[in-house]
């Protein structure tokens, strides 16, 4: 699983067994190659897109995208894990791990106690849990967001004495200072983060949000979308423009079986 929440397309990114060919845009569907790095190429992947609304995945009743709270979150991943191992019983003994980055780091491990916890109660079918896998996870805003100015300083983006600074004014409190120096020394930070990409530090600074979430349902009627904004060959971000292009056309929807469905903005 992947983060956001409400990111998909893991297939393409981190871990998965393709990616995007990385060419000018010329007006015709993205081309795909085999990434040479994927997990898959060693180990079983399930890449689930969740919460329910996430990429391909939907809720026949509008209502069923109120519920995604981090609860819900989980059952509904304990829910499939069961219902998809009971559909394929041969890899029951495998050892199982649940993955996830980003915001789903913080959802394995709450995953992975259920899952315990059933194992524990003698339900079918066992799982072979073996633990949890987690990348750059979401812990808590506060812990995070705290972090973010001696991480800044342990890879070069700021400097020793901004850093001693920020130690000496903030007193390793770096959210929501009440110190007027330590406020400056903050504002200073934020100025030099915002000159770069916080998610690709060694990338050029791109656009950002330039694609909106879209829910699924069932009944499919045809609404204007307006293409997003197109960020330049060397951005990363120009890999999920070329995804939002592809996972949107007619043509990789029909092969994939992908129901016909409203977005709902």
């Amino acid at each position: 699983m992947t983060g956001g929440p409400f990111c998909s397309g893991m297939v393409f990114f981190e871990v998965g067994p393709m990616k995007f060919v990385l060419a000018p845009y010329n007006g015709s569907l993205p081309q795909l190659a085999y990434n040479p790095y994927s997990w898959s190429k060693t180990t079983s992947i399930i890449l689930l897109d969740s919460p329910v609304g996430t990429g391909f995945s939907y809720a026949r009743d509008v209502e069923g995208y109120h519920d995604i709270g981090d609860f819900s979150f989980s059952m509904h991943v304990l829910i499939f894990l069961n219902k998809w191992f009971t559909d394929h019983p041969h890899y029951q003994s495998n050892p199982f791990f649940v993955g996830g980055s980003s915001y789903a780091g913080k959802m394995s491990p709450i995953i992975a106690q259920h899952i315990s916890q059933e194992i524990e109660l003698g339900k079918q079918p066992k799982i072979n849990l073996k633990g949890y896998v987690v990348g750059n996870p979401v812990t808590g805003s506060d812990y995070d967001d705290n972090f973010r100015v001696p991480y800044a300083h342990g890879v070069g983006i700021i400097s020793d004495q901004l850093y001693e600074a920020a130690i000496r004014n903030c007193k390793g409190s770096y959210i929501r200072p009440t110190d007027k120096m330590c406020a400056r020394v903050l504002n200073t930070f934020q100025n030099l983060v915002s000159e770069i990409d916080v998610s690709q530090i060694l990338g050029v600074n791109c656009i950002r949000g330039m694609l909106t979430h879209r829910f699924l349902s069932e009944e499919y009627i045809q609404l204007s979308d307006p293409s997003p904004e197109q960020p330049t060959l060397d951005c990363f971000s120009y890999r999920y423009y070329l995804c939002n292009i592809w996972a949107n056309d007619d043509s990789t929807r029909e092969a994939l079986g992908v129901k016909r469905v409203t977005n709902h903005i």
